[in-house]
């Protein structure tokens, strides 16, 4: 999120150096980008306004699960007498709801949530 955050700060100061007189090279030397770079923010900024700023929605790789995913496997945490790896897990998920998802990024997604370990239900 910071990172988006600072590329519409990077595209404001843009048009504001450029809204100052400073040159496109300038303004690319001073940003450390190329001259090409700058003359695309200036050119979005005539075509679709100061909404060209940010990021358009859409972007990225979609995440592969649901929030009902991962509710499912906590809820196997909770009640399952057995304890499961990260591994076990993305085998479980695969298996039974038929979504691919790592055992790193299922770790992640769950210890985000508080919901990795059983001692965590306890």
């Amino acid at each position: 999120m910071a990172k988006v955050l600072q590329k519409v700060k990077n595209r404001a100061e843009v048009i504001r150096l450029n809204a100052q007189g400073w040159y496109v090279e300038k303004i690319a030397t001073h940003f450390n980008w190329a001259s090409q770079t700058v003359r695309a923010v200036l050119h979005k900024l005539e075509e679709f306004g100061i909404e060209s700023l940010w990021e358009k929605p859409g972007r990225g790789v979609k995440q592969a699960w649901k929030e009902e995913d991962i509710e499912f496997l906590e809820e196997c945490l909770k009640k399952e007498p057995r304890t499961y790896n990260s591994f076990q897990l993305a085998d479980k998920l695969e298996k039974e709801r038929s979504i691919k998802l790592s055992p790193d990024r299922l770790r992640r997604v769950l210890k985000k949530r508080g919901s990795f370990g059983k001692e965590l239900f306890s």
